[in-house]
């Protein structure tokens, strides 16, 4: 994750509408002008029962530790590259269709261009009408928030910073197949979001974050034309699985995707899913931007105020198979209650 306004870099908090609006905070309306529906979002609908999911929270915290026993997963290297194999080897054996979007794209640090790819698993893949999960599966070159930089260069598994979303997706594979839904569902996983070595964001001058999920939006917008398929809705993972987490409502999730937001966290609500807190959260800047800027409703799922966020504390341990399970809960409700 790479970005709060108010951060704990000591930068000015920023007033959002001064001077104009924001990029992120442009958007497209949905293509079809409308999300999917929940008509029973208190889930006391007896008619339209959802099916308990048996989500292995063991099962994804080895996973967890199988990601992060391969070391730093930074765009374009082996542990990158070996990542990439684990996990299509993983969701193809499950009978998901893995897609490679490979791209270039130029960091401004960086003197050449890097080699991107971002991973879509597709379930029912014959379904028009999709939703997306998505998660960020690089981890950041740098360790930026340790107190002393001279341990901001060693190694740097970011548990929950990323990785626990590809757990979290990988552990969710299992049950894909079987579950009821009315939507295809994609889960995409991007690359190049901590492709970040110079981080004076607010100057203008430092690298770019987003750069997989940009590139996912401006090719589904390019190719409107083309596909067969759209987007109703996403949902982006991000620092969401450590213990004690508190997943407040984001705020540019509140204003881009408001419907949305009400029938995750009404879900929540029915399901006793306590760690999801149905109030102010903080303005972040992450991958779901650029989804609804094409057009595609979507809200960030994150705690924010994880403890160690860009630290080398940021360790397996630290990630929780019950808030992984909760979360579960709450996404497989959801998913089997659009219509």
């Amino acid at each position: 994750m790479s970005h709060v306004f108010g951060w704990a870099l000591g930068a000015a908090l920023v007033t959002v509408g001064v001077g104009g609006p924001f990029w992120w905070l442009t958007r497209s309306e949905p293509e079809n002008g409308q999300l999917p529906v929940v008509e029973d979002p208190t889930c006391a609908d007896d008619k339209d029962k959802v099916a308990e999911v048996k989500f292995d929270s063991e099962r994804s915290l080895k996973y967890l530790k199988q990601l992060c026993d391969i070391g730093p997963r930074i765009s374009a290297t082996d542990g990158m590259k070996k990542q990439q194999e684990l996990i299509e080897k993983h969701f193809k054996a499950l009978g998901a269709t893995v897609t490679r979007q490979e791209f270039k794209a130029k960091q401004r640090s960086v003197k050449n261009q890097t080699d991107f790819v971002n991973l879509i698993i597709s379930w029912h893949p014959d379904k028009a009408k999709r939703v997306l999960l998505c998660t960020h599966y690089d981890t950041r070159p740098m360790a930026d928030q340790e107190a002393n930089p001279k341990n901001w260069n060693k190694p740097f598994v970011s548990a929950n910073d990323g990785t626990s979303g590809v757990a979290f997706l990988m552990e969710l594979g299992h049950h894909m197949k079987d579950l009821k839904c009315e939507y295809g569902v994609d889960f995409i996983l991007f690359d190049g979001e901590e492709f970040v070595f110079e981080t004076d964001r607010l100057g203008g001058n430092g690298d770019r974050y987003f750069i997989g999920s940009e590139y996912f939006a401006e090719d589904y917008k390019k190719t409107k034309d083309k596909r067969k398929f759209k987007y109703e809705a996403g949902i982006l993972f991000d620092l969401f699985a450590g213990k004690g987490a508190e997943l407040k409502v984001e705020l540019h999730s509140w204003d881009l995707a408001r419907p949305l937001v009400d029938q995750v966290w009404g879900v929540a609500k029915a399901v006793g899913a306590k760690s999801f807190k149905y109030e102010r959260g903080h303005e972040v800047q992450d991958d779901h931007l650029a989804l609804n800027a094409v057009g595609i409703p979507t809200i960030d799922v994150i705690d924010f105020d994880y403890p160690h966020w860009h630290k080398l504390t940021d360790t397996a341990d630290k990630v929780s198979g019950d808030q992984l399970s909760e979360v579960s809960k709450v996404i497989t409700t959801w998913l089997q209650k659009i219509k």
